[in-house]
């Protein structure tokens, strides 16, 4: 048998090849990976836009391979533009929380996400596709919309180069579309308790979550 093939590695897991349809997507901490397939099963269900789920061993996932850049790639290429980026990454937030939750009794609760941005969005043949559940949990949707427009806005006050002028122009066109920030300081507050950001990162929250309150006045 043909050993997977890396492909990328992300802050926590690893994905490898292991045919033309499929990769294996493996934590390295040893997460259990069952509830987060769960959810994307779930969704899949319901049409909404997830690789799909072929199998699920503890750390591992079996998952559809995707074809197409991220649109993180297609951005930085020049391939997509910000505005449009922006308005396609709001549309699938509002698509995702105009669906029921899988498992919360309050009718107000829907299926987050907790980690939507265009390196999390595959662009494919048979249109955007949402990846990387690890986050997902279910609550109010503002908070979901919040920790998008933070996780933006971190990139936008942290890096020196061509990105940090992406993510702002991405930023600003996200706000147009998401409507009123009503959670950004729940959401501030879960990403400061991230295990995964660097302190670096975490240092950078007030002055996102400011730059967010700034345009989200001119939008």
């Amino acid at each position: 048998m043909t050993s997977p093939v890396p492909m990328a590695s992300g802050r926590d897991a690893d994905v490898y090849a292991l045919d033309v349809h499929r990769v294996l997507r493996r934590y390295r901490d040893g997460v259990d990976a069952t509830a987060e397939a769960a959810v994307m099963g779930y969704l899949g269900a319901l049409g909404y836009p997830v690789p799909h789920v072929h199998s699920v061993d503890h750390a591992d996932m079996v998952l559809e391979r995707l074809h197409g850049p991220t649109m993180l790639q297609a951005l930085t290429t020049g391939q997509l533009d910000p505005h449009a980026g922006a308005r396609q990454l709001a549309g699938l937030q509002t698509r995702l929380h105009a669906l029921p939750p899988r498992t919360s009794t309050d009718p107000r609760s829907r299926v987050l996400h907790g980690d939507l941005h265009p390196d999390n969005v595959v662009l494919t043949a048979r249109g955007p596709v949402v990846i990387d559940w690890r986050n997902t949990t279910e609550g109010p949707p503002e908070l979901d919309v919040a920790l998008s427009a933070v996780i933006l806005a971190q990139t936008a006050v942290g890096d020196a180069g061509d990105l940090a002028g992406l993510a702002r122009a991405f930023l600003t066109a996200f706000l147009t579309h998401s409507g009123p920030l009503a959670m950004l300081a729940e959401a501030t507050s879960t990403r400061r308790g991230d295990p995964n950001l660097s302190e670096a990162e975490i240092n950078r929250l007030d002055q996102a979550a400011s730059l967010i309150e700034v345009l989200a006045k001119d939008s």
